[in-house]
């Protein structure tokens, strides 16, 4: 058996799935890869005692509210999660953090907030940014672009007379059904609910609900068609 081989046996059990490689990627790349993660998931033991991959310049702050499912649970360069909330963080098997991404389950120590749960096989692009206040959901095998926003959070501001600060906020807290594609530079605001094997269009701006298997876009988004019927009429 060859090394390229023993490399995919070897990340195929540990994902639980099937692996495949491209014959193109150089044993070298491999090797270089694989001490990387190594590396990764002794920072991630010293640092969470968790069995996670650590990269470089990555934090975890609070991680007793931290729970991981297994697999190969990756935090990429230079992540920060921010685990102090009434519930914490949990994280499913396989899940992918991009790098330089944000995971704060609360924005304020005056008022915790709920938590944050993804389910198994995620994987969320670079840059990325989601709070916890009211509570979010993300389930399993959804793929994530670069820049995803989500805030399960609104500010009060109702009264002119008064500083929108001192106004308080409200939280519903946002689900995401398993199964979606959700583009570059989406932002997903308190309330909604996103059914599952839903598509949501790169830089839309997701302020409503909408049902299983819905294609979405636009500022702010719509129900642009069922991924299986014709196109909204709206």
């Amino acid at each position: 058996m060859t090394i390229r081989n023993i490399f995919i046996s070897m990340i195929a059990k540990i994902l639980g799935r099937p692996f495949t490689l491209d014959p193109d990627v150089p044993v070298a790349v491999l090797a270089t890869r694989a001490s990387a993660t190594l590396f990764g998931l002794v920072r991630g033991a010293i640092f969470t005692r968790r069995y996670i991959v650590l990269s470089r310049g990555a934090r975890v702050r609070t991680p007793s509210k931290l729970s991981a499912a297994g697999g190969l649970v990756r935090v990429e360069d230079h992540c920060l999660i921010d685990c102090l909330s009434r519930e914490g963080i949990s994280l499913g098997r396989n899940f992918k953090l991009g790098a330089y991404s944000r995971m704060i389950a609360s924005g304020s120590i005056a008022d915790l907030g709920k938590g944050i749960v993804v389910g198994d096989n995620v994987g969320i692009g670079e840059f990325a940014y989601i709070g916890g206040a009211g509570g979010v959901v993300i389930g399993a095998d959804c793929i994530v672009g670069q820049y995803l926003s989500v805030h399960p959070e609104n500010h009060v501001f109702e009264d002119p007379k008064r500083p929108i600060r001192a106004q308080g906020v409200t939280r519903k807290g946002i689900n995401i059904g398993p199964g979606c594609w959700i583009g570059a530079k989406v932002t997903i605001l308190d309330g909604v609910t996103v059914g599952g094997g839903s598509v949501i269009a790169a830089g839309s701006v997701v302020a409503g609900s909408f049902p299983d298997n819905s294609l979405i876009g636009g500022v702010p988004a719509r129900l642009i068609r069922a991924l299986d019927g014709e196109p909204d009429s709206r």
